[in-house]
């Protein structure tokens, strides 16, 4: 039996017990966000999230007086082929203009540290999305260069730490959290990654935007970055 059929492959999310014994699992939080635009009634679309119990969040564009996103959550991926396109195939989403420059669509995923692989995985980002004090967000997708892909697994992880260092230190002092989703082979400009960052304020998540801009991964090894966008919560699910 040669190397290629007797290759085992193991899709499983990684982590490891406090007690340092590796640990996997194959649950995964798929989140989706939608954009448009002529929307003149957001109380209308609410009503209509509401009577489908979508999980998720609908923000209000800030740099759009008549934009909306909606963001949309399932472990389900076929979900987002079923129910949600019937959901928008009727009124009120299927009177909006649909902006698929804004489309983002990712996949939770684990470092392989990470002691709670469903907190990780599914019950954080889920909680942060549906957090009732986190009342803005800036979403955004980006776009590794090669470059970092050359480097050793230490230069790597100490440009991560000092990228992620940012984020822990603000999300620390109350000014905003982060969502990392994978969206390799998930977006259609080819992106690597989609990032929220989700706060109580907007000027902070603006802030730990500019901060990231100084790391070593933003100014060196990224290709592409954005398009952003920012909005303010009009309506989450209630969290159960």
């Amino acid at each position: 039996m040669n190397a290629e059929t007797s290759e085992i492959v193991d899709i499983s999310e990684k982590g490891r017990t406090v007690d340092g014994e590796p640990i996997s699992s194959d649950r995964r939080l798929f989140m989706q966000i939608l954009a448009f635009g002529a929307c003149r009634d957001t109380d209308s679309l609410v009503q209509a999230l509401e009577r489908a119990g979508i999980d998720g969040a609908l923000y209000e564009d800030i740099n759009d007086p008549f934009g909306v996103a909606l963001l949309v959550m399932s472990e389900n991926p076929d979900y987002f082929v079923s129910d949600l396109r019937r959901f928008f195939g009727q009124a009120p989403f299927s009177e909006l203009t649909f902006k698929p420059e804004y489309t983002m669509m990712g996949r939770t995923y684990a470092l392989g540290y990470e002691s709670d692989l469903e907190e990780t995985l599914v019950g954080r980002p889920r909680s942060r999305v549906l957090d009732l004090h986190l009342r803005w967000a800036i979403w955004y997708p980006l776009r590794r260069a090669g470059s970092f892909e050359q480097l050793s697994a230490q230069e790597q992880r100490v440009i991560l730490m000092e990228h992620g260092g940012i984020g822990r230190a603000f999300g620390r002092a109350g000014y905003g959290h982060d969502i990392r989703l994978a969206c390799h082979g998930l977006d259609k400009n080819d992106n690597d990654f989609v990032i929220g960052l989700l706060g109580p304020e907007l000027a902070p998540l603006s802030t730990i935007v500019q901060r990231m801009r100084k790391t070593k991964q933003t100014s060196l090894h990224l290709e592409s970055l954005g398009p952003f966008f920012a909005g303010r919560v009009a309506w989450q699910q209630e969290e159960v």
